[in-house]
This record gives structure tokens, sequence and C-alpha cells, in this order.
């Protein structure tokens, strides 16, 4: 049904992260944006991964990037598409739209790649930032909206965006501060609180009961993530605390291998006497569903990082579900979350790579009950901001009237997509990226990648 009048528009929403009962942020992030629409528009939402059965109150379809036939009947039918990550990358259709396109660029993903391709060789390092690179500067070129997570990305967004071309006569005339171009919508919450479905730890995993002190590392282990200095924290605290737990709730992503970060981390546990005792790692990923449980039962959330650019721009969605879950939380210095919970007093700020801080903060919001008091009334009372209601307005609200952006097919777009080199799609990109891994990786590695590409990653 419409809502106050407002037109009803057909929607595709575009994710590359498998969607099914176990989902990551983009699929979360992707799934929270269909169903909102859905009360009001015709919403599909594509995967071009994985889709496992999972009702939906909208169409879901997979596509495989690259099926040019099956998206061009898709394209044709949708009024708006909302996309994110590499979709532009993997249907030309996509590129060449005339429709109304939203680029959902929470994660910026050229700074990730600074991070995560640290450990390839240069070459590779090389060509993964490249092409995150173009891949934004496409979605920067061309889109008729854009969302970023922050407004600390926004800025920096906006920068790139005047590289582009895209901050000209056109934008600014009638919007001046370009909300109308780039708006802020975090990732969110969900209304309702979380609600304990089972045990998830105290009684079922071995060292785990009703006197453990449960700290929890909401999500996966990436290697921009700094979890050494947590574990040598943790068993310093465990020294005098043997009650202290810490349980890494992700260490296997659903579409993405094991970072040599998470071998290191258990490794370390081992070597300080602390894996099994002290420190867990949860081996699976666990079901959107169930997760719920594990923060329920957890006393205080905690993310550390090391310091840099990626840091800075970077929104850590777990602290969302320490925010959700109403935990105290210990967070390192240095992104915007950071400064949330220093503003809000949600918890404790440490800063990077310094151990004894670290000990001394997860004491506090383990054991100092006053404190923990206090910042859990916090936590609810900031909760309510990010629910995904409130986080997705912009977007909910642009479809509502949706439009061209003011330098529609301006000179100033063309000439940045005629900059920004057309990607290979298909198969030419996957022998032009085979041959670069075959000269730089060996073949092993291009046989690996290969199997997991085509037995549906």
């Amino acid at each position: 049904g419409s809502a106050g009048g407002a037109q009803v528009s057909r929607v595709v929403v575009l994710t590359g992260d498998p969607i099914g009962p176990r989902m990551a942020g983009p699929a979360i992030r992707s799934w929270n944006m269909a169903s909102l629409l859905a009360e009001e528009h015709e919403v599909t939402l594509v995967t071009t991964t994985r889709l496992d059965e999972v009702a939906a109150p909208f169409a879901l379809r997979r596509i495989k990037a690259g099926d040019e036939k099956e998206f061009r009947d898709l394209e044709s039918w949708a009024d708006v598409i909302v996309f994110q990550g590499h979709g532009m990358d993997q249907f030309e259709t996509l590129r060449r739209s005339q429709k109304i396109l939203v680029a959902d660029i929470y994660d910026p993903m050229h700074l990730e790649m600074l991070e995560q391709g640290r450990e390839q060789p240069r070459a590779t390092w090389e060509l993964m930032v490249r092409e995150a690179t173009q891949s934004l500067n496409r979605q920067l070129a061309r889109a008729d909206f854009l969302l970023c997570a922050s407004e600390r990305q926004r800025m920096f967004y906006l920068g790139q965006l005047a590289a582009l071309g895209r901050l000209n006569p056109d934008t600014y005339a009638t919007d001046p501060h370009l909300r109308e171009l780039l708006a802020v919508a975090p990732f969110g919450i969900e209304e309702l609180p979380p609600a304990k479905v089972g045990s998830a730890l105290r009684g079922v995993i071995d060292g785990f009961d009703d006197d453990s002190k449960v700290l929890l590392w909401g999500g996966g282990v990436y290697s921009w993530f700094d979890p050494q200095t947590l574990i040598r924290a943790v068993a310093s605290v465990a020294s005098r605390r043997p009650n202290v737990r810490l349980f890494f709730l992700g260490t296997r992503h659903p579409g993405i291998d094991e970072m040599g970060v998470v071998r290191e981390s258990m490794d370390l546990a081992e070597e300080l006497g602390v894996l099994g005792s002290s420190v867990f790692f949860n081996d699976d990923w666990v079901e959107y569903s169930k997760r719920q449980s594990f923060f329920v039962e957890a006393d205080a959330g905690v993310s550390t990082h090391h310091d840099h650019v990626e840091t800075t721009f970077s929104f850590r969605t777990r602290i969302l579900d320490y925010l959700w879950a109403g935990l105290p939380m210990v967070v390192t210095e240095g992104d915007s979350f950071a400064e949330l919970v220093e503003r809000e007093s949600l918890g404790v700020v440490v800063p990077a790579d310094d151990v004894d801080a670290l000990a001394d903060a997860l004491d506090r919001v383990l054991f100092d009950e006053d404190f923990v008091a206090e910042v859990r009334a916090n936590v609810s009372r900031v909760a309510e901001e990010f629910t995904w209601s409130r986080t997705l307005a912009p977007l909910v609200e642009f479809v509502r009237d949706p439009h061209h952006a003011a330098d529609f097919g301006s000179h100033a777009t063309r000439g940045v997509m005629s900059l920004s080199d057309t990607p290979k799609t298909g198969l030419r990109r996957d022998i032009a990226r085979a041959w670069h891994h075959l000269r730089h990786s060996g073949f092993r590695v291009v046989l690996g990648k290969l199997r997991r590409r085509w037995g549906g990653q």
C-alpha cells in the first residue's frame, strides 16, 4: 500500500553477500533495507552468491555475477536499484542503467583493502586497492543518491565526490549541504531487544557457568582488528580474577576465508596458557537468529583494533550489537564509535596497543557495579537512536520520491564514467585474475581460488 499518497515503486536491493539463516553485516543491512522498503513498495532482494531457504516479506532471488540476461530482466522491471559492494563491477547492465541508482557505500572498501591486502604479495595488494578504488569511483560518479555510515565518513566521501566532479553547480544550486546527494545512514539494530533462545555459553561450553564474567567479541576476527592485545589483557586480568572468560563469537565469515590473524590469536592464547580456560574461540559462524543468546549471556562487549586510516573511517557494526543487548563496552580509541562511547559514557575507551589500560578497563566493566549500572542505563537510551527504522530513514524518504541526481547525465558524470576503466566481468575478469595470481602466487593459490569461485563460493 502507498503511504500518504506516495508512489509505489519497484525496488531492487542488490548484495554480494550470502542471504539465509546465517548472514554477515552487508547481508543484514540489505535485508533490513528490503524489509523497510517492502512496507511501501514492491521489493526484490537479490544476492549474487548464495541464497538459502528463508522466509521474507519481499521477493528473493539469486543472480550470478555476470548473468546479464537475468539481471537485464530485473533492471527493466525496476524503478530504483539499491546496491552495495561490487554490484556495478558484476553487471554491465547496472553500469549502463538509466534507472534511479542508490549506492550504499557504508563500507569504504578501498581503505579496507589497504589493511586486508597487507598479507598478500605486493602486486596483489596493489591490484586489490586499485580495483576497490575504481569500483567506488564508478559508484560515486553515477549514483543518484549515496548512503554512508557516519558524519566522519561523509566528510571523507565529500572529498572523493569533489575530486570526481560531483560537487558542481547542478548538485549544489538547490542543495548547498549536498544532503540530497550523500546522506548518513548508519548500520542499525532491531527494534526489539535480544531475547534468549536457549543457552549459548553458560552450562553449554566447558568452563562457562553462572559465576563466569563473560566478555564477548561479537563478530569476525579480521586483520584490521587487534585481538592479541586483548588476549594479553584478559590473561593478565584472569591471573587475579579466575572467573573471567573471553569468547570470540565469529572466527569465520560466511563468505571469506579465515585470516592469518585468527591462527595467530589462537596460538597466542595457547602460548599464554589461557586457551580453553579464559579465552575461547567459536569454531563456526553463529546463525543470525541464534546469536542473540550469546549477547544476553554476556556481561560486556569488547572491540580492539590497531590505529590506522581504515580505523578512522570505519563503522564497527558489532558495537551496535552491544548497544542492542545493553552491554557496557570496552573499545579502542580512533573510530567514530569510540567517540560515541566516550561522549555518552557507554563504557571505557582505551588507547591502541596498551595492555595495562585495557586490563584495567575490562576489570572495570566486569566488576565495578555502580559504574556498570550507570553505563547500562546510558546504553539503553542511546540504542533507541540506532533502530533500523531510524538509521535507514534517509533511504525510505528518498524512495518515497525517487529521482535522478541534479547532475544526472551531465558532462561531469559522463566524464568520470569514462575515466574509471570499464571493469572486466565474467570470464574475462576470471582469466585476468587467474593470470595475475599465477604470476604472483603460483598454481596452488589459483586452483584454490577457482575451486571456491565455481563451487558456489
